[in-house]
């Protein structure tokens, strides 16, 4: 049994970046550009923190409003350790790097301000312990990658990309968010650790009530958008407009990693057929796809953002397999790949920061000016391209037998899954090689001299680049059957925390083969194919260049742009439609709306109709027909003071119904109203034309529609209202307070016999008050109207 996390020491992991982000202001007026040590400080505190609670396990909550039962709940295990690691040790890394690569940018300020929030908002989302907590923090991350990719607000492409972001990884956070209702409304409660708990429960829960697949593909398309699977993943490659800094932050170890994270983390309730066939094709699909627009890429970013792509989509297909296999591709990965692409991001910087250019086309041979740099991209490019014994190429050998198994087990056409896979590896390898030579070959004459970066800004891809080398040599010790056993330990933490239930306590390990098997063959024949097609890398890529150009439509930015313009355009038809500076328009259109969504909320929920069992006395009925003619008599009124005074019989019958229901202190309270809104009327109406003018025909029938759609909802709405249950027996839903002694207790020690008597003279100041308002805003809009005439305005 594994201790029970701290709370004060989760609390106060989740809590430390949001303070630190709050007074980072304060600090850059003291610090300056030092400002990034301290961010680096407030990081370094947070991985402490996290590494304090490593081998515990479970939920810690702090009530907030117990009545309601409602708590901040946070989960710790394996996984959220990991990228909780991840967030904040690469935060470390990142704020350190940032010191050298953003000396003398402006808006640092909010530069560190916002990496700050974001890290702390991607720690949320590993230890949130509900559903609605990983939403909250899921949609913070968006809002703060959207201000880092923004950064460089004066240029037109940083604003571009940030937008895009924002649009694909929030609008699929609402399709998560849809999801996310069913799954609660299926299982009664959005814990997921009680989900945990009780997988194979919430799979029957889901399969019986027939929304497991929707829940599913919902889920998938929020950590889809999230973690840049094609199609969604068009928004990466212009997210590079951010700096650096950020790229190797948010795209490399964090945000995108957010959409794997949850996979990972519902995969052991959702892993069914359905799961399977989703995420493992789109893993597998993206791997590729990313892959071959990797080796399209014309600037070392862009490359290395498609190839971040690529690389989730390897871990999205190892999660999609049901198999323990499966778990460990997808987990170990998650750490291999943030720890292989976190430095090479942070090469490129230096790269573009000292050569000056980020074109692959005018780079080259530059091993001898940065002999470092280059030692770090051999091991990190490596790992990426799969090669052993470097880290990535254990997680890749586990995609490959979990492919291979699967291809074996089903038969047929699944032999097309670890064929797939090669092909993606094969694309990946020549990407990766294409990055190393960056270092190699011939220096391009038009390059000049390269300096060598500040200390600051090659310790952090240094100290990455030797744990990456750390997780591969312990690969190739355990072949002779020593190593470091912590690292198989943690990542075995890790597999449990994704494995479906019955793997738990599963034992990892990890190793260069020293047999021939399946995977292996298929590592092999990456390579050799990948060796062989080298020479050819720079036909492929003109080649694809062609087919790009000359196919706008297989491009996933042209149906983004043609959309978006197309909304626009859109969107500029309805302002001319509906922003036509009347008012008639701006009423219609908004009385409109909300009586359409009202009526659709009913239809939504299925709400129906009470049984109409009212009895009308002579006297009520009379009222009521009065008011009925009253009404029917403004629609064809001659003038303004007309229209007014019939309308005014409406309000007085109103008061008379009052009366006849003994409740003479609302009559009066009617009356009195009634009257002061009538004299108002008529003292502004004198400077107004007595005539109507005339109306057309299309207007009299809209008009005449938009009434009665409006009182159609009133109408609804009120008997909905009205219609509640006997409150002899009424208790509150969620407290449990008996609502008829509520009443007794008020009339009572109100001193009254009845309950609305008793809430409007106890209540008399707020219910002046608000009429007063009322009235206060008519007058307001009136005179508005009467100036708007005087100056020739339109004021229909």
């Amino acid at each position: 049994m594994q201790p029970t996390p701290d709370l004060p020491v989760v609390l106060a992991l989740l809590a430390l970046p949001f303070v630190a982000a709050a007074v980072t202001p304060l600090v850059h007026r003291l610090l300056g550009e030092r400002t990034a040590y301290f961010a680096a400080v407030v990081a370094l505190a947070c991985f402490g923190l996290a590494a304090s609670q490593y081998g515990t396990e479970g939920v810690v909550a702090v009530q907030w409003i117990p009545a309601l039962d409602v708590s901040l709940s946070l989960y710790v295990d394996g996984l959220s350790l990991l990228v909780a690691f991840l967030a904040s040790g690469v935060g470390v890394l990142v704020f350190t790097y940032s010191a050298g690569y953003m000396h003398g940018e402006p808006g640092l300020a909010k530069y560190y301000a916002t990496l700050l929030a974001f890290m702390g908002s991607m720690l949320g989302v590993a230890l949130a312990a509900d559903l609605v907590a990983l939403f909250v923090f899921w949609e913070l991350t968006s809002i703060a990658s959207f201000v880092l990719i923004g950064h460089y607000s004066s240029q037109d492409s940083a604003l571009y990309a940030a937008r895009k972001s924002m649009f694909v990884t929030v609008g699929g956070g609402l399709f998560m968010l849809v999801g996310f209702v069913l799954l609660a409304n299926a299982t009664g409660t959005f814990s997921i650790a009680t989900m945990l708990d009780q997988p194979e429960l919430v799979r029957e829960a889901l399969r019986s009530q027939g929304v497991l697949l929707p829940v599913v593909v919902l889920v998938g398309i929020g950590a889809a958008a999230k973690s840049a699977q094609v199609p969604l993943h068009i928004w990466l490659p212009d997210a590079m407009e951010a700096p650096t800094p950020v790229s190797a932050f948010l795209h490399s170890a964090t945000m995108v990693k957010a959409g794997v994270y949850l996979v990972g983390r519902l995969r052991p309730v959702l892993v069914t057929d359905e799961w399977t066939l989703l995420f493992a094709t789109l893993g597998l699909v993206t791997m590729t796809v990313a892959a071959v627009l990797a080796i399209a890429a014309t600037d070392i970013k862009q490359l290395l953002a498609y190839s971040t792509a690529s690389h989730l989509g390897l871990i999205v297909a190892g999660f999609g397999f049901a198999s323990v296999l499966g778990a460990e591709t997808g987990a170990f990965h998650i750490l291999n790949h943030a720890m292989f692409k976190a430095p090479l991001f942070l090469v490129a910087g230096i790269v573009a920061h000292e050569a000056g250019t980020r074109k692959l086309s005018e780079l080259g041979g530059l091993r001898r000016d940065l002999p470092i740099t280059a030692a770090v991209t051999v091991v990190a490019a490596l790992g990426m391209a799969g090669v052993p014994p470097f880290n990535g190429f254990y997680s890749k050998e586990f995609l490959f037998e979990t492919t291979y198994e699967f291809a074996a087990h089903a038969g047929g056409l699944a032999w097309v899954v670890p064929a797939v896979a090669v092909l993606g590896s094969v694309f990946t390898f020549l990407y990766s090689v294409r990055f190393l030579m960056l270092f190699f070959g011939k220096k391009p004459s038009a390059l000049g001299h390269v300096h060598r970066p500040p200390l600051t800004m090659l310790a952090p891809p240094v100290l990455l680049a030797f744990v990456a080398g750390a997780i591969g040599l312990n690969g190739l010790l355990a072949s002779f059957h020593v190593g470091f056993a912590p690292i198989t330990e943690f990542v075995a933490r890790i597999v449990e925390s994704t494995a479906a239930g019955g793997h738990g306590g599963h034992e990892f390990a990890y190793y260069v083969p020293t047999y021939v098997s399946p995977a292996l063959a298929m590592s092999a024949t990456t390579i050799a194919l990948g060796l062989a097609a080298y020479p050819a890398y720079g036909r492929i890529h003109r080649a694809l260049h062609t087919l790009f150009r000359a196919v706008p439509p297989i491009r996933a930015d042209w149906w983004y742009d043609t959309a978006v313009g197309g909304l626009g355009g859109v969107s500029r038809g309805t302002a001319r439609v509906v922003q036509t500076g009347r008012l008639r328009t701006y009423a219609a259109w908004t009385l409109a709306a909300t009586a359409s969504l009202a009526l659709a909320g009913y239809a939504a929920v299925g709400a129906t109709l009470p049984p109409l069992t009212y009895s009308l006395s002579i006297p009520l009925l009379l009222v009521l027909l009065t008011a009925v003619v009253a009404a029917a008599a403004v629609t064809v009124a001659p003038s303004h003071t007309t229209g007014v005074l019939t309308l005014s019989i409406l309000g007085f019958m109103l008061a008379i119904f009052y009366i006849l229901a003994s409740a003479p202190d609302l009559a009066l309270t009617q009356l009195v109203v009634e009257t002061l809104v009538l004299v108002i009327f008529l003292l502004v109406l004198d400077r107004l034309p007595s005539y109507y003018g005339e109306t057309r025909l299309s207007r009299k029938l809209r008009d005449a529609g938009l009434s009665l759609l409006v009182g159609a909802t009133v109408t609804v709405t009120v008997l909905f209202a009205t219609a509640g249950s006997d409150p002899a027996t009424s208790l509150n839903p969620v407290s449990g307070i008996d609502t008829e002694r509520i009443v007794e207790l008020a009339v009572k020690e109100g001193g009254g016999t009845n309950v609305v008597n008793v809430i409007l003279v106890d209540l008399r100041a707020f219910d002046t008050l608000g009429e007063i308002g009322v009235v206060a805003i008519a007058a307001l809009s009136v005179v508005t109207l009467i100036a708007m005439r005087e100056r020739g305005g339109e004021a229909e």
